[in-house]
């Protein structure tokens, strides 16, 4: 006789019945408050404060929105675009986001490029900047014809600010060579070096005016 020969042991019928906690006790109302007020003060108080506080403490600048300042007075943020005008300034990309830049209506104009008003917008702003530079059309670098996904990119491409080197040497009595020395020390190589490299508009511009010319 082998095992397989062997009959199985019969189980009592007890012991294939479903378990019966009928009788053991429930949580109460009370318990089910408690539990929900815990993890209300961890998740909405506790949680909350602990990581704005290590924010503030570890990246005070970025924790308050990367404002820059001259002197006392904040004139913007390192994180938001401005619209700028007049020869002296170098002008970053067109922006759709409300009036334009409004960190309050963040968006793109979501036109396609078969969309008529996008290409008549593009063909008057290239026309535009072409006078402005002295530059062909052809020369013009897309991101000065282009608004960004937010609309709130406060950058130019290392090309959308070399086509205005020129115009803001000879506007501010300045030489070429003085003005791409700005360009390069606010070219930003992105997070950990990665990324496509780009000019903060708004912090070459304050750079330029600290020259005083």
């Amino acid at each position: 006789m082998t095992l397989n020969d062997m009959p199985s042991p019969a189980l009592p019928p007890s012991a294939l019945s479903e378990p019966d906690f009928s009788d053991a006790p429930q949580p109460g109302w009370s318990a089910w408050l408690r539990f929900s007020a815990l993890w209300l003060v961890l998740g909405g108080l506790a949680y909350p404060a602990v990581t704005t506080a290590l924010g503030g403490t570890l990246f005070p600048a970025q924790a308050t929105g990367s404002l820059i300042r001259e002197g006392s007075r904040v004139v913007g943020s390192a994180l938001i675009g401005q619209p700028f005008t007049g020869d002296w300034y170098f002008i970053g990309r067109p922006s759709a986001a409300g009036s334009g830049y409004d960190p309050v209506n963040a968006s793109g104009s979501n036109l396609a490029v078969s969309n008529p008003a996008l290409r008549e917008r593009v063909q008057a702003q290239a026309q535009a900047i072409a006078a402005r530079e002295n530059i062909p059309v052809t020369q013009i670098p897309v991101d000065l014809l282009t608004a960004s996904g937010s609309g709130l990119d406060p950058h130019v491409s290392l090309a959308g600010a070399a086509v205005q080197v020129a115009r803001v040497a000879r506007a501010r009595g300045l030489t070429d060579a003085q003005v791409q020395a700005l360009v390069r020390e606010h070219t930003e190589r992105g997070v950990l070096g990665l990324g496509q490299p780009g000019v903060n508009v708004l912090e070459l511009n304050l750079a330029l005016d600290r020259l005083g010319r």
